[in-house]
């Protein structure tokens, strides 16, 4: 299928808009009290207090890092050897090895619990693909994004409706899903979708399209490109940029961190930018076995998506 076309990954393109509903959504409460204690005794400052924080030292002095997956391939799931690898684990597992932390574990939640866990310290990092926008911004320290990713649909073979935007879905009358709490729930309502039916995640959402129950499921282009590989009975569409009031909205990745560890998230955005020199050529030889290209590769910061 079509790549991403290279104009919207370049620096010029600096006009970001809050996103209406982020590619799964922010829950702001805390997990339930007992899991907070469970959390341990690590130090936090008062919510919404951000301070430089010790954490990387604790971690060097344990050699462990707990990581907050979703379990959504390519981004981030647990093998069947019970380790964490796609897209964000392994990129997370090369940075802290460079920050002398050998041991990554995985801590797999629903994505929605992800923010949460992590403010109630059941873990260090939400290393999950999780796209940056202003409102997670305020509820944690994002590093710069490793990915610009575009949207697509799975469609039904030879795509018969002719499906291509999400205002296709409107004009022709046509049924839409997406995954619970995927950012293009936002994008296609902004485009005048509505009733948007929420499935857990791509494979339903490949077998909604299959049966007939739904004519197309939105999704990341690489969500959607892994889904339908090997299905005889669906396919997937050229990747778009979705766009509000005729201004791009990014769906650009990166690693979330508490917001009273700003030293580690700057440990890790330093390591980061390291693995993205010269021309992503590191980073490439990580991401590339998922899925990803240099088209997916980005200079965007967090600074600007967070607004």
């Amino acid at each position: 299928m079509a790549r991403p076309p290279t104009q919207i990954q370049t620096p010029g393109l600096r006009t970001l808009r809050p996103r209406p509903l982020s590619r799964r959504s922010l829950l702001t409460g805390l997990l339930a009290t007992g899991a907070v204690a469970a959390a341990g005794c690590s130090r936090a400052p008062a919510e919404g207090k951000v301070e430089g924080g010790d954490l990387l030292e604790r971690l060097r002095d344990s050699g462990t890092v707990r990581i907050g997956i979703a379990s959504e391939p390519p981004f981030g799931y647990v093998n069947d050897q019970g380790k964490p690898t796609g897209q964000s684990p392994e990129v997370t597992k090369v940075i802290f090895n460079r920050l002398g932390v050998e041991n990554v574990v995985p801590v797999p939640t629903e994505f929605g619990s992800l923010i949460p866990g992590l403010k109630a310290q059941l873990f260090d990092v939400v290393s999950a693909g999780m796209y940056i926008n202003p409102t997670r911004c305020e509820q944690v320290l994002f590093s710069d994004p490793d990915y610009l990713m575009l949207d697509a649909f799975v469609v039904r073979k030879g795509n018969p409706h002719g499906i291509t935007r999400y205002e296709d879905i409107v004009e022709k009358g046509l049924r839409l899903a997406s995954g619970e709490a995927y950012a293009q729930i936002g994008n296609a309502e902004a485009a005048g979708v509505r009733n948007v039916l929420v499935l857990p995640d791509q494979v339903a959402g490949l077998d909604a399209v299959v049966q007939g129950r739904v004519d197309a499921f939105a999704g990341t282009a690489i969500t959607v490109r892994s889904v339908v590989r090997n299905s005889a009975r669906a396919e997937d569409t050229e990747a778009f940029q979705p766009e509000i009031d005729g201004e791009p909205v990014y769906g650009a990745g990166g690693f979330a961190f508490r917001l009273s560890e700003r030293n580690l998230r700057d440990a890790f955005n330093e390591q980061l930018h390291r693995l993205k020199a010269n021309n992503n050529r590191e980073l490439l030889k990580i991401v590339g076995p998922f899925g990803f290209t240099r088209e997916e590769m980005t200079d965007l910061t967090a600074e600007e998506l967070c607004g």
